[in-house]
């Protein structure tokens, strides 16, 4: 019998917020996170506007020594971990360090350490590089810093699956409780590729919205209006506990993940099938891992991205897995606020979900204002709604063609 996996500590680092609550309240409020990029100057670029993380001094959370081996991806990684740790109330459990581990999802890793390395290494050439380049740049080194820092020594890898990386994360690390080989793990995703390389790399796909007059509205899912994504960073980490270990402590829980499912397009490197298939295949996946019917589901957190073939695509998903009853389901898009995350996008989406569970509420999808004939379902566009929230599904869709689907459900004992 598998082991029932519930999710107890949350954290989050967000262009809405620098933890949980102030992300979620903001999230309700309907508060854009984009506006000109700040990093670096874009004025050359097509796309002008991202949305970064506000305000966000290293020193605050590091000291200069540590901070300087840390690429920006790690920090935000470290910082919501912390939260999530410390909302868990792991520091004064008694834990046994071997059957605690870490799986992250990060679809590009240290992106703005490999442009400034390379940077050094045109200008002054190999002896200027960094003894600290690579531990700072590759993507599993959040996951160890995560451990180094807390001393879990179970399971600890990263995953790397463009914008689905966070859910594939989360469901492996579901799946590895579920299995008996940890009791604790910690979860969810991290990115910071609001860099130039990486802003004119998808540039170059046209994958970037260029509403550079209004930024603020810039990311529409579901709109007809639509013209690309917004570019967007942070970090978003979950506990997951088996759920005997979370009572024996007397853990809070938030809610029970239930349902899990994985598949791919095997179409096309950037684009989804056009019948949506492979997204319905994965949801029907992760219902039937949660032994759930369709009616079951009351709520998706749509991957959403505000690209064309997305949004269409996906609704087009919903409706074939969910058929009649999708017409009866909330949709919404956090990226209307928080922009495209990348491979931590999946994490802060499945905290919302959790947070929809416990509150009631369920945020709007911004900018929605003149509907797309093709996206035909109920979006809860431009206002927060109050609806009791029992079973909820995440999606998250990646380049190469990568699905997920994550299932969360209220607790009951």
């Amino acid at each position: 019998m598998k082991r029932r996996v519930v999710i107890t500590g949350l954290g989050a680092i967000t262009p809405v917020g620098h933890n949980v609550n102030e992300t979620w309240d903001n999230l309700l409020k309907g508060v854009s996170g984009f506006d000109m990029i700040t990093r670096f100057d874009a004025s050359n670029f097509s796309t002008k506007f991202a949305a970064e993380v506000k305000n966000f001094n290293p020193e605050e959370h590091f000291d200069l020594k540590e901070s300087r081996k840390l690429d920006l991806y790690t920090q935000f990684a470290l910082v919501a971990s912390r939260e999530a740790v410390a909302d868990a109330g792991l520091k004064d459990a008694n834990l046994d360090p071997d059957m605690v581990g870490v799986i992250t999802g990060a679809g590009i890793g240290g992106i703005l350490t490999l442009e400034e390395e390379i940077g050094k290494y045109i200008a002054q050439g190999p002896r200027r590089i960094s003894p600290f380049f690579i531990p700072k740049m590759i993507s599993n080194i959040a996951a160890a810093h995560i451990a180094i820092e807390n001393c879990f020594k179970g399971v600890n890898f990263n995953i790397t699956s463009a914008c689905a990386s966070a859910n594939h994360a989360i469901g492996t690390a579901f799946r590895t409780i579920q299995y008996g080989d940890a009791d604790v793990m910690i979860s969810g995703g991290t990115e910071a590729a609001v860099t130039p390389v990486a802003v004119a790399g998808f540039g170059a796909l046209r994958a970037l919205s260029t509403r550079n007059d209004d930024p603020r509205t810039a990311s529409r899912p579901f709109d007809k209006e639509r013209d690309g994504f917004v570019m967007s960073e942070g970090a978003a980490i979950l506990v997951l506990e088996e759920l005997e270990h979370a009572k024996a402590r007397g853990a809070k829980i938030y809610a029970e993940i239930v349902g899990y499912g994985a598949s791919d397009d095997a179409y096309h490197i950037t684009a989804p099938l056009e019948d949506g298939s492979g997204s319905t295949k994965c949801m029907q996946m992760a219902l039937r891992d949660a032994g759930l019917q369709p009616q079951d589901i009351q709520y998706i957190n749509a991957h959403g991205t505000s690209t064309p073939l997305n949004d269409k695509g996906e609704t087009m998903s919903i409706r074939n897995a969910f058929g009649e009853h999708a017409y009866k389901l909330k949709v919404n898009s956090t990226k209307s606020m928080v922009g495209h995350m990348l491979g931590a996008a999946a994490g802060i989406e499945a905290i919302v979900c959790c947070k929809t569970i416990q509150t009631g509420w369920i945020h709007p999808t911004m900018n929605l204002v003149n509907s797309d004939p093709d996206c035909d379902l109920d979006y809860v566009p431009n206002k927060a709604i109050q609806m009791d929230v029992n079973t909820a599904l995440s999606n998250s869709l990646g380049f190469g063609g990568h699905n997920s689907a994550i299932i969360i459900k209220k607790y009951n004992a």
